[in-house]
């Protein structure tokens, strides 16, 4: 059945914060959304809800929906698939466990890549380790902001085209399960999966795995981005024509960390609407 719609839009349903790899702390985040006009956002840090509380209460005082989410990673081969989950149950065993194993990857990962970097570049851990908040989910943005203080590199962008390029001999690969099992964890936990940026510069997943991940519990796209491309863009909209797919639009904001705004990319609140429909995880926090 229908839920009865208690928000209202524009609503952004991919933003990070400092919990992960953005530059505000969760409740900055909301008030940059609410700055930029939203009143329905999405927290979705990578492989973490720490960020949740702090965010609900600061939208909550703005007088905005807040949705929680997660990125959570998962790999394909050689490339990175991102899915975002909207309202998983943040207790999930299965879901919580996958998740710490991840965060202990990214952390092991990042020490190693330190130790490789240092040998050639004037970096230590510890100069990483300052960019990042207590409890933060340390990935290669905070290596990136710790050589751009460093002066090594001018921004993050120079910092990926360069040292921590995964053509690179710094760059090490991060654990991330399969996409399918990544979307049986999400739809495990009540939340609802939708793959981030998926027609972007690396192209389309093969048909072959979209479709096991659809049957898998998969529930839609990221279809407004600004890193999707036209030609992968005009497959995913047949596909979700032919499936009746949820079809999302966000700005995956990072603070300073990425010139994406809050709002450039929105989601229709019927699409909105059906996400909280589908899922049994937990609940948005209303205004």
């Amino acid at each position: 059945m229908p839920v009865p719609q208690r928000f209202e839009g524009p609503s952004d349903l991919h933003l990070h914060s400092s919990n992960s790899d953005g530059t505000q702390p969760p409740a900055e985040v909301m008030a940059a959304a609410h700055a930029h006009g939203l009143r329905t956002a999405a927290l979705t840090d990578h492989d973490t809800t720490s960020g949740w509380a702090d965010a609900a209460e600061a939208a909550a005082s703005l007088g905005m929906t807040f949705v929680p989410g997660m990125e959570l990673s998962a790999r394909h081969e050689w490339r990175s698939v991102h899915v975002l989950a909207y309202l998983p149950d943040p207790d999930d065993t299965a879901l919580r466990a996958m998740t710490e194993r991840i965060r202990s990857s990214r952390l092991d990962r990042a020490r190693v890549m330190a130790d490789r970097i240092s040998r050639d570049y004037d970096l230590v851990w510890e100069d990483i380790v300052a960019q990042t908040m207590d409890g933060a989910t340390v990935g290669r943005p905070h290596i990136a902001d710790a050589l751009v203080a460093r002066g090594l590199v001018r921004d993050r962008a120079e910092a990926f085209s360069s040292i921590l390029s995964p053509r690179g001999d710094y760059y090490v690969a991060l654990y991330a399960p399969d996409p399918v099992t990544a979307v049986e964890l999400v739809v495990g936990a009540g939340g609802v999966p939708i793959i981030a940026h998926p027609a972007g510069r690396a192209g389309l997943l093969p048909m072959p795995l979209l479709e096991r991940m659809l049957d898998a519990g998969l529930a839609g796209f990221e279809m407004a981005h600004r890193e999707n491309v036209e030609s992968g863009l005009r497959t995913l909209r047949r596909l979700c024509r032919e499936r009746d797919l949820i079809m999302t639009g966000s700005s995956d904001y990072h603070g300073l960390g990425k010139p994406n705004l809050p709002g450039e990319n929105t989601t229709t609140d019927d699409m909105v609407a059906r996400i909280i429909a589908l899922a049994t995880g937990v609940e948005p926090v209303y205004a």
